[in-house]
């Protein structure tokens, strides 16, 4: 699996952004429980293409003490949403690579949890969707 997302990523062509890296729920603040006040952890920046940000995000935003991998539904949610707060809609490859995106993170957020001994939260996710969600990243 890692070889087919690695693959992915690569081979895109979509301009990079500069942006934060890192958005799961403990590097934000929040107001009134459902606007975001602050964002820390601002050493996650990075430059990526504006869909591999979004599609991280959308796989770890529902992450807490512990990250977790959002629901494959919660993912499409999401990415819909970006879309529509952005004002336009991605193209197929800004798609695959969003999916890509976010299944690279959940891959690596898996592997922490095997070398830290953490719940396996996201492997097991892992393991019900990630044809799913490779299919999704044309990978």
């Amino acid at each position: 699996m890692i070889t087919r997302l690695r693959l992915r990523l690569r081979e895109t062509s979509l301009d990079e952004v500069v942006g934060h890296g890192d958005w799961e729920t403990q590097n934000m603040v929040w107001r009134n429980g459902r606007q975001v006040h602050v964002v820390h952890d601002w050493d996650s920046l990075t430059a990526r293409p504006e869909a591999a940000l979004a599609g991280a995000a959308a796989a770890t935003f529902a992450s807490r003490d512990q990250p977790c991998l959002a629901p494959l539904e919660s993912s499409e949610r999401f990415l819909e949403t970006y879309q529509l707060r952005a004002g336009r809609r991605f193209a197929d490859e800004e798609i695959e690579i969003a999916w890509a995106a976010g299944l690279w993170l959940a891959a690596h957020n898996a592997r922490m949890e095997l070398l830290y001994d953490k719940p396996p939260l996201i492997l097991t996710t892992l393991q019900e969707e990630s044809a799913r969600r490779l299919l999704r990243a044309n990978a």
